[in-house]
């Protein structure tokens, strides 16, 4: 197996690999002072009574593993349960007692200090391995027979105990890695789950907001449109001007065709068709002409025209359906405002940007009484501006509304164009 399809070794697997090692180890010493304890001489006292008790100490031992893993490891050593402490207590007594019988029991004292240092309070589990190094000392004296200690029988047991001390600060900075990082995934896991929920619910919110943009700069202005133009109609037809009702009526059939027409683009996900087969540039000059031609159906005199300054580019998508829904919405506040006479559409490109302007003649407002936060009125209507900034800013760009009551109004927009745009549009506007 190659290094990239191994499993990547954690401090958890470290841990489990030790708690294992830790458990084999004392069942094998365990095995090695019972064997010794069998080939003793017979005549030695209460061999059979220190067998049992050997082998009730084996029973307690793997009992307590057992329990063990109805609990985590960390929950075991970090916050020592009471049970853990009186299985510990037992399992104690009962090598000091077998100590009395071989001294050859004396050597689980090496596991029973990692127990001791783990399931106990610090400077309990400090103590507690002291005293047990004493004792073992102590029993290798006695069994020896010498007046004094030999060497061994006190470095042995000192060195052991050092040796548990140090190996259990280790074995515990691997656990506080390991549950640091158990909490780290657990709090990366958290953030995940809440990142996918809020960018789906933004996902859901920026959806909404670009379908109310898109209603509102067709669908709702359409439909206007043909509300005032079916108006129209019915006054020519009660005054029995059937030319023009005809007009009125051939209005509401173009624009209910196009409205249609924008309805079938958003459930198909596409841009708007009004360029879909032409540039920009022809699609802006159209909608001065339609825009003229509804004013003129409703009874109106506006003259709307279109202008390009510079030479024309091939923009993105995005920028081409920006600055036609700009123009429209601008048109549409037009003719339902501004009671204007003329109103003139300005496509410029200037190199580092692309500005679109629309002015018109009308009775203007006081720019003050606009803010960034226009709200919808409670018909739905007064989107316009807020939804046309909401564009503008989308592509990077700016939107400024110049006007003062009586002199009419300029909406300009600034697009920013990055690099260099060699692509020239197909069409020249006349």
């Amino acid at each position: 197996m190659s290094a990239v399809e191994a499993s990547p070794v954690t401090s958890g697997t470290i841990l489990r690999f030790l708690r294992v090692t830790l458990h084999v180890g004392f069942a094998v010493l365990l095995g090695v002072g019972t064997v010794r304890l069998l080939i003793a001489p017979a005549a030695q006292p209460a061999r059979g009574w220190f067998l049992l008790l050997a082998i009730i100490l084996a029973v307690t031992y793997l009992l307590g593993t057992v329990a063990e893993k109805r609990f985590s490891a960390g929950a075991l050593q970090r916050n020592p349960r009471r049970y853990a402490v009186l299985w510990l207590a037992l399992v104690t007594v009962m090598w000091a007692a077998l100590m009395i019988g071989s001294v050859e029991f004396s050597w689980l004292v090496f596991p029973l200090f990692f127990l001791h240092l783990h399931l106990l309070p610090r400077w309990i589990g400090l103590g507690t391995t002291i005293l047990m190094t004493i004792c073992v000392i102590a029993a290798q004296w006695v069994s020896s027979g010498a007046a004094f200690p030999p060497l061994p029988v006190i470095v042995g047991p000192l060195f052991g105990a050092a040796f548990a001390v140090a190996t259990s600060k280790a074995y515990r900075l691997l656990f506080d890695e390991g549950e640091y990082q158990r909490l780290a995934a657990e709090e990366l896991r958290r953030t995940r789950a809440e990142l996918a929920a809020t960018q789906h619910e933004a996902g859901v919110l920026a959806e909404r907001a670009r379908l109310a943009r898109e209603i509102h700069d067709t669908l709702a202005q359409g439909f206007s449109s043909i509300i005032l133009v079916s108006r129209a109609a019915q006054r020519s037809l009660e005054s029995g001007d059937l030319e023009s009702t005809q007009e009125s009526l051939s209005m509401v059939e173009a624009t209910a065709s196009e409205n249609l027409a924008e309805a079938r683009s958003f459930v198909r996900g596409l841009s708007s068709p009004a360029l879909s087969e032409v540039s920009l540039v022809e699609s802006l000059s159209r909608l001065c002409s339609k825009t003229q031609r509804e004013a003129a159906a409703r009874g109106g005199t506006l003259q709307c025209s279109f202008r390009l300054d510079g030479e024309p580019l091939e923009l993105p998508q995005p920028y081409q359906v920006t600055l036609l829904r700009a123009a429209q919405a601008s048109l549409a506040n037009v003719w339902l405002h501004a009671q204007a006479g003329s109103a003139v559409v300005s496509l410029a490109f200037q190199g580092s940007e692309v500005t679109l302007d629309v002015y018109d003649d009308g009775r203007g407002f006081s720019p003050e009484s606009l803010t960034d936060t226009v709200l919808p009125r409670a018909d739905g209507s007064g989107f316009g501006l807020m939804s046309l900034r909401e564009r503008v800013v989308a592509q990077g760009g700016t939107l400024a509304v110049e006007s003062a009551p009586g002199e009419g109004t300029v909406v300009a927009v600034r697009l920013p164009l990055e690099g260099t745009m060699s692509h020239k549009l197909g069409a020249e506007h006349d």
